[in-house]
This record gives structure tokens, C-alpha cells and sequence, in this order.
């Protein structure tokens, strides 16, 4: 078994509490996995920077119900904890149609979303909870642990946690944490109102003003940003230690040691694909050389991607495009998502590099860029400032910041073939980013939707040459492994 972390709505300390909980069970010497609920790629890299091990993310949207359960017990199984942090608040999801759609990734949506009768109670489910932490910890059969910000209650802390107690009589609250007690009197008010709901309280974090991780526009600054990181670790290290009921969390927490799976066959043929794609072999030796920038700028990247290209054979060659030459002979180049507009003048100087990039693409090497990666081969950045940092150059087309903050899951339906998929088809992934590109393409890429409604959100992303897919939709690859295959296949054609 295992625990969840969750919150009562955005905001109230999942993440302190979760890395809290983590630091002082490293400490302990433990060898912890953890998970996160959601698309998020900043948590993860806090939590993997704790751990020492790579956080996986558990999104049914993304991949499949199926999937999510797969990963964590492969994750889990020779771990002595596992622990998952939620996103939002606990019931907090997307709307779903109870139809499975044909399509590349995405999986089966919920339809019990109804008043339910049990043998001898009834229960509402929210149509807005799919994907929420709600339904991971449905899905895997893990105990809850609520987060209340209780800065500024008392009393209705007992309402608050009897609601979402008995919301869902499926979900099983184990207890729950006080966050942001002001006194040992708020505490004492705080004890009384819950003690006739008879829940446990797993811990009390006290209002910590010196313990804080600094944010900007897309949230949490990344850690390879914060030279300052592990004293703040440890001093919630030290938090921990002292604001936990650990004989009751321990239990909760401990993981099954299950025996180890054997590693699933290549090609693997359980993926499906929209467009009735088939799968090819696996890819022989020698590997291939994919270049993946990875830095300060470029580090939103999903481990099962990555993990995904190695077990096809790619041989991962990580570099910096802030820093490094683009590595020689390589048969691929995969720029993840980041923060480029924040480093645009120390990318704009990095001229032999982006000159190296632009001719690779030319000259024909596949090349994946998604967000940050897609700015990167523009013309130009418009930083927040107005400034503009001369970039990669190989898309036409300038990248300008802006306030408005596009957020959200997608339906992405190829409007022409392309390096990844084939016209027609459907992915689903995720948007967040507050750039825009002007002018925007004369011929998208996508045709894009939110993904739980026919609402269409814009023509979305560049292919002008068949060896580059750019575009602002971070996919993960897990329940569709055809796009990788598809990736590296052409990669194979590249030679020297």
C-alpha cells in the first residue's frame, strides 16, 4: 500500500507537505518512489531532487486508466515507500463523455457519473472528476491523506473535512494534515472541531515563513535554478521529523515488494494507434544518437518518454544549448519544453549552436520541439521586457510573451502528415505557456479542441519540413508507443 496526498483546492501545501514527508523519510535512509497526479513537470523535478529517483506521472488523460495502474505497480515494486502527490483539489478533474474515443492517446472516460446506489447508501460522483486525484486513488486503491489550509479557519475545519469524507464514500480518507497552524490556540480549536468526526490528524505544519521555494509565471522556479535548494530540503527535512504521527503514517505509506515483471517484448504490440498505424520491430544495434537538450532552459521532459526511446534503441546524448556545441553525429534532436524567454540572451549568444541546429534540421535530422523547444526554433523571443533574442531561426516566425496564460488538455487532430503521426489522426496532450507566435502558421499542424467538449481552441504548430514536428502540445508517449517508433524510424534513415 501506498498514500496519496491531496488537497482540499489549490494552493493549501500538497507540495511542501509531500516533499516534507519525502525528505525526512530519505533521511531515514528509505528508498522512496513517488508519483504525480496530473501533466506537471516542475513538482516531479522537486520531488526526483529529494528522492534521487525520477517521479512518474500518473494522467489518464495523457495515456489510459490502464496505463496509470501499470506504471505505478512497475514503479513500485522494489521500493520500500511509495508516496503520490495530488493536483488541485481531491475532486478536481475535466469533464468526460463515458464514449472511448478511437485515437492515439488518450483512454476510456468515466460514465458512472450519476447517483449511485450501493447496498445500502447512495453516493455522487462529480462529472468533472476524471482525471482528478480523486480517480487515481480510486484507480489504485489508495488511502488519502487530506491537506487543510487552515489559515484562516477553525470551526469549519470539521465542515470541510466531513464534506469531502462522505462526498465519495469510495475514496478512503486515512486522515488528514493541518497546514499553516498559526498557534498552539489555533491547534487546541483546530483538535476540538475535528475530534467528533474521529479522523485521524496525520500532521500539524506550523506557519513556516523561512521555508519557502520562489515561483514565477508558470509556477514553482525548476531546481536546477536554486542553488539554495538543500538547505531548504533540509530544514524540511527537520520539519518533518517533528510534525508527523509516524506510527500511523508508516503503515500507510509502506510498499508492496512485489516480484519484478519481465520488461514487456518489442515491439509491443498492447498499443494502439487511431489511424490503424502498425508497429514496427524493434530497432537493432548499433543505437541511435539522439541529441536532447537538457538544461536550465530545455527540462520539461517526461522519464517514460525518454525511457520509452531508450528501450528502442536510442542512445541519449544530453547537452545544452545555453552552453554546449550540438553533439556531432547525431541521428535525431529532441527539444523539450522550459523557460526559454528567461535565458534568451544566453541562447542568442550560443550562436555557433544555434546555427548547428538550424542546419541539422535542413540538412534533414528528425527533430521533436515541444513549447519552450518550438520557441527555441523561431526567428526571435520577445521576452516579458519587450527584448528580442535572435534564435534558431528555422521557423518563421517570433515567439512574444505575453500575460495571457494558455492552459489546458487538448485534442489534437493532425491536419497534414508529419513526422510523429499521419494526417487524421488524434493525440491528446497538454498546453501551458504565455507566448504566442506571430504570425501564426499558414499551415497548422493541429487542429485543436478541448479535450472535453467540441469547443475548438485554434490551428496549433509547425511542419514545414517532414523531418520536424514543433509544436506547444506536451504529449506522453506511454499508451501510444507507435510515436516514438515513428520518430526513430526515420531517425534510422539518417546516416554518415
Amino acid at each position: 500500500m501506498s498514500l496519496v496526498i491531496a488537497g482540499e483546492r489549490s494552493g493549501v501545501g500538497k507540495t511542501t507537505v509531500t516533499l516534507t514527508l519525502l525528505a525526512s523519510l530519505c533521511r531515514r535512509g528509505s528508498l522512496i518512489q513517488s508519483f504525480k497526479v496530473g501533466p506537471d513537470y516542475i513538482d516531479p523535478m522537486f520531488h526526483q531532487h529529494v528522492t534521487g529517483r525520477a517521479c512518474r506521472n500518473l494522467d489518464p488523460v495523457l495515456t489510459s486508466e490502464a496505463y496509470v495502474q501499470k506504471c505505478f505497480a512497475r514503479h513500485i515494486q522494489e521500493v520500500d515507500f511509495a508516496l503520490v502527490e495530488g493536483v488541485m483539489g481531491l475532486f478536481d478533474g475535466i469533464k468526460g463523455s463515458g464514449e472511448e474515443p478511437a485515437r492515439c492517446v488518450f483512454s476510456p472516460r468515466c460514465s458512472d457519473w450519476r447517483w449511485g446506489v450501493g447496498s445500502d447508501e447512495k453516493y455522487f460522483q462529480s462529472p468533472m472528476s476524471f482525471a482528478s486525484t480523486a480517480h487515481i486513488a480510486r484507480l489504485l486503491d489508495l488511502p488519502v491523506v487530506l491537506v487543510i489550509d487552515c489559515s484562516r479557519l477553525s470551526g469549519s475545519v470539521a465542515a470541510i473535512a466531513y464534506g469531502y469524507c462522505s462526498f465519495d464514500p469510495r475514496i478512503k480518507i486515512a486522515g488528514v494534515v493541518l497546514n499553516r497552524v498559526g498557534s498552539d490556540r489555533h491547534l487546541s480549536l483546530l483538535k476540538d472541531s475535528l475530534e467528533p468526526l474521529q479522523l485521524p490528524i496525520i500532521g500539524v505544519l506550523r506557519r513556516e515563513d523561512n521555508i519557502t521555494i520562489p515561483d514565477r509565471h508558470l509556477g514553482l522556479i525548476p531546481t536546477a535554478e536554486l542553488p539554495q535548494l538543500d538547505a531548504v530540503i533540509e530544514r524540511l527535512a527537520d520539519l518533518g521529523d517533528t510534525c508527523f504521527d509516524w506510527d500511523r503514517l508508516l503503515p500507510l505509506l509502506k510498499s508492496e515488494r512485489l516480484p519484478p515483471s519481465p520488461p514487456s517484448p518489442l515491439p509491443l504490440s498492447h498499443a494502439r494507434c487511431y489511424n490503424g498505424g502498425k508497429i514496427r520491430n524493434a530497432l537493432a544495434p548499433p543505437p541511435l544518437r539522439v541529441a536532447v537538450a537538457r538544461d536550465r532552459a530545455f527540462n520539461f521532459y517526461y522519464q517514460d518518454n525518454l525511457d520509452l526511446l531508450q528501450q528502442l534503441g536510442a542512445e541519449l546524448i544530453f547537452w545544452s544549448p545555453l552552453e554546449d556545441a550540438l553533439p556531432k553525429n547525431v541521428q535525431g534532436m529532441y527539444f523539450g519544453g522550459g523557460f526559454p524567454e528567461v535565458f534568451g540572451e544566453q541562447l542568442a549568444e550560443n550562436t555557433s549552436a544555434r546555427e548547428a541546429v538550424k542546419c541539422a534540421i535542413v540538412a534533414g535530422i528528425p527533430t521533436i520541439a515541444e513549447c519552450g523547444g518550438l520557441m527555441y526554433l523561431c526567428e526571435e523571443i520577445v521576452d516579458f521586457e519587450g527584448k528580442s533574442w535572435s534564435m534558431v531561426g528555422v521557423l518563421p516566425t517570433k515567439s512574444v510573451m505575453g500575460g495571457r496564460l494558455t492552459l489546458g488538455y487538448r485534442r489534437a487532430v493532425a491536419l497534414q502528415d508529419n513526422l510523429l503521426v499521419d494526417a487524421g489522426t488524434t493525440v491528446y496532450g497538454h498546453e501551458f505557456h504565455r507566448s504566442r507566435l506571430i504570425p501564426e502558421p499558414n499551415l497548422p499542424l493541429f487542429q485543436t479542441y478541448r479535450c472535453d467538449s467540441e469547443e475548438v481552441t485554434g490551428d496549433e504548430g509547425w511542419s514545414l519540413l517532414s523531418n520536424l514536428h514543433a509544436s506547444y502540445i506536451h504529449m506522453h508517449w506511454g499508451a501510444c508507443p507507435e510515436i516514438p517508433q515513428r520518430f526513430l524510424a526515420q531517425c534510422m534513415k539518417v546516416a554518415f
